[in-house]
């Protein structure tokens, strides 16, 4: 008798155990933007970016720092398109070019004199609408871009040519894009991928076309209202058409490799958005530059880390 109820105990008890652990590897979420009509959110974005360029023997190192603060509004919703309007709150910016240094910090209102202080000046309060199709899962108009550009150019006139080519209306919504894409709409399980690609035209300066693959890996072991999406990127960079201009160097040919392009995203179930993310990037290799009918050749060594929280509360204090 005994050793039949032992038995018994033991079946039931393999059964808890084995049904509680597939339970736990089909934690089901649904992984879709949730727009609401009026409603406000921020981001924080900050990227850190260390560069070290080996020109005939020369070493040149550049560290940067930014940090863009955007408000986005849901204007409106009608079924799969969604119109957002995104506005430039706050900029932050830290340059080191060699022992060079140029900072701005439009959150503390007082205007740092350098060169650069009216250009990052001109970005704060830029706003740009964009149409968004959550089925599609794509950006597909902007509105905002000439007055954009124009306030920028007015700021740094020698810009223009520079600037017309890199912000086109194409380039803002690619860059733009990633901010959505990265949730696929849909419930998903652990283990489940999905990819997307992107390509973004940054015209003379070159081409990079992205190949994301994005995983969920589970609910958080911490907070389980938060998803964890893994994100791997495979990166080729080409460069730009020569005759486009705008720069006072062409870039001839490149051979760069990208590593360590991966990824972190936790998605907020609850609130239905990207509660936090983070990138980085690591890009080796060689560049054939042409300066005035000069070919040079430059080693390129540069990192790259941003991180993005999302946020009810403005975090720009007045």
């Amino acid at each position: 008798m005994f050793l039949r109820r032992a038995l018994l105990l033991a079946v039931v008890l393999a059964f808890i155990g084995v049904s509680s652990y597939g339970q736990e590897k089909t934690d089901k979420a649904a992984l879709e933007w949730k727009f609401e009509k009026d409603k406000t959110f921020y981001q924080t974005m900050t990227t850190k970016t260390n560069q070290v360029m080996k020109v005939m023997n020369a070493e040149v190192k550049q560290d940067q720092k930014q940090t863009f603060y955007f408000s986005w509004t849901v204007n409106k919703v009608d079924g799969d398109k969604v119109e957002l309007k995104q506005k430039i709150i706050g900029v932050v910016m830290d340059i080191d070019i060699a022992g060079t240094k140029i900072s701005y910090d439009s959150t503390k209102g007082a205007e740092p004199q350098n060169p650069l202080a009216e250009f990052f000046k001109a970005l704060i309060d830029a706003e740009f609408t964009y149409t968004y199709n959550k089925k599609e899962g794509k950006i597909e108009k902007i509105d905002g871009r000439d007055a954009f550009v124009k306030k920028l150019t007015d700021a740094n006139p020698q810009m223009k040519p520079l600037l017309e080519k890199i912000l086109s209306e194409k380039a803002l919504m690619d860059m733009a894009e990633p901010t959505f894409a990265a949730l696929p709409g849909g419930e998903k399980t652990p283990n489940q991928s999905w990819n997307k690609k992107t390509t973004l035209d940054m015209g003379p300066i070159g081409t990079y076309n992205n190949d994301y693959t994005y995983t969920f890996t589970g609910l958080d072991e911490k907070d389980k209202k938060l998803a964890k999406i893994k994100v791997e990127n495979k990166l080729t960079y080409k460069p730009g058409d020569s005759n486009q201009g705008g720069l006072p160097f062409k870039i001839t040919s490149a051979n760069l490799t990208a590593s360590e392009a991966a990824g972190t995203i936790l998605y907020d179930t609850e609130k239905g958005r990207i509660s936090k993310s983070n990138m980085t990037l690591k890009l080796t290799g060689d560049l054939s530059i042409d300066i005035s009918g000069q070919n040079t050749k430059v080693n390129l060594t540069q990192s790259q880390d941003t991180e993005v929280s999302t946020s009810d509360e403005n975090p720009v204090k007045k």
